[in-house]
């Protein structure tokens, strides 16, 4: 392959980036994964600062119709021209490749039927585990680079034992949450250089640079449902969705009626409309085999435990004090692993199925030791 190198960055504005390679760069090769939004771009704009070649590469993930065009999304039409735009001006190669049919089936297909089975999903965390380290992975190796890069927020540090990952300097972009499924030899071969960088520092450098995507607007977080209107996107796919039930109180009283299991979700409270009750009503489980969705007390939510499936860790978790952090926005709780059960310290509150427990080291606080999917939940109080 002929070697397109990138031309030399200048920058006033404070940046480490340590891309962690065997001297020199300049006889290296940093494939960057380029989401055509501001992040992926610095990483770009940084790795070509090394001196390294660098190789852009951008997955398509959905078409080009309504999604590619609204403000906030990633990986279609637009954010793949901002891309190349980027790459351009930096002068490096990129590269696009079409996943939508992949990305279809691992990510969105069972975004929906997590849905329907009364599980809350998190399709981020299934991209990175599937068609974004796995398949750029391979794709990065195809290419011959020493290492990928991504615009993630989270940090790589080399510890005694090898690659750790860690949580991000930046504690309102930290994403490691969405990470635990990171294998260590996709660890080995990943790079994340704004880990140790704030947000305002990453466009700070977009605009020193130029880079027309300086003031775009980060990516939300579900970035294939238009609007945010992801119920409307799991009626298309699956009609059945919008199937009505009962709304049955812990203690087995049937309160009404719901308009369909993908309107709620574990710990809500607001949208269940019964009234007339002691005390404000919460969703505490979905009962997808009886279309019923379950209700009680705030003290019904407390859990004890919880199940874990598809588990990945990064160390060994039996016997050391762990935290565990149940929801994208939960504050770590001390926990500790026994088997497949992860046991809360102290009563936790709104824990679902379908959403990841992700442990980290309770004595550093930042060190990620892996996680698994919240397969099922123990309730603190078995009488609810």
């Amino acid at each position: 392959m002929a070697r397109h190198m990138a031309v030399p960055i200048s920058l006033s504005t404070p940046a480490r980036a340590d891309f962690q390679l065997a001297e020199p760069l300049r006889d290296r090769r940093i494939v960057v994964a380029m989401s055509g939004g501001v992040d992926s771009s610095v990483v770009a704009a940084l790795a070509a600062r090394s001196g390294a070649e660098v190789i852009g590469v951008t997955l398509q993930l959905y078409d080009h119709g309504a999604k590619a065009k609204r403000v906030g999304a990633c990986c279609a039409g637009q954010d793949i021209r901002d891309a190349r735009a980027v790459a351009d001006r930096l002068g490096f190669a990129h590269h696009v490749h079409d996943h939508e049919s992949r990305f279809r089936d691992t990510v969105i297909d069972q975004f929906a039927d997590e849905y329907l089975a009364g599980r809350t999903p998190i399709p981020c965390v299934r991209c990175n585990m599937g068609v974004k380290f796995t398949d750029l992975f391979q794709l990065a190796k195809d290419l011959g680079a020493d290492c990928l890069a991504t615009g993630h927020y989270v940090r790589r540090v080399m510890g005694p034992d090898g690659a750790e990952l860690h949580r991000a300097v930046d504690p309102a972009r930290d994403q490691s949450y969405f990470l635990f499924a990171t294998t260590q030899e996709q660890l080995d071969f990943l790079r994340f250089p704004l880990g140790g960088l704030e947000k305002s520092v990453v466009r700070e450098i977009a605009r020193e640079l130029g880079l027309g995507v300086a003031g775009k607007p980060d990516s939300q977080d579900i970035c294939f449902v238009p609007d945010g209107d992801y119920a409307t996107l799991v009626r298309k796919l699956r009609p059945e969705a919008d199937d009505r039930g009962e709304i049955v109180h812990v203690d087995g009283t049937v309160l009404g009626t719901h308009k369909g299991l993908i309107h709620y979700t574990i710990g809500q409270r607001r949208g269940i409309e019964i009234g007339g009750q002691a005390e404000p009503l919460y969703v505490v489980r979905l009962d997808a085999e009886r279309g019923q969705v379950i209700v009680g007390p705030r003290r019904a939510l407390a859990v004890s435990a919880a199940r874990l499936g598809e588990a990945n860790w990064l160390a060994d978790v039996g016997g050391r004090p762990v935290l565990a952090k149940v929801r994208s926005m939960a504050r770590p709780a001390p926990a500790r692993v026994e088997g497949d059960r992860l046991i809360f310290a102290a009563p936790e509150y709104g824990v679902a199925p379908g959403q990841a427990a992700v442990l980290y080291d309770a004595d550093s606080g930042t060190r990620v030791l892996g996680g698994g999917w919240i397969e099922a939940t123990e309730a603190a109080d078995r009488s609810e």
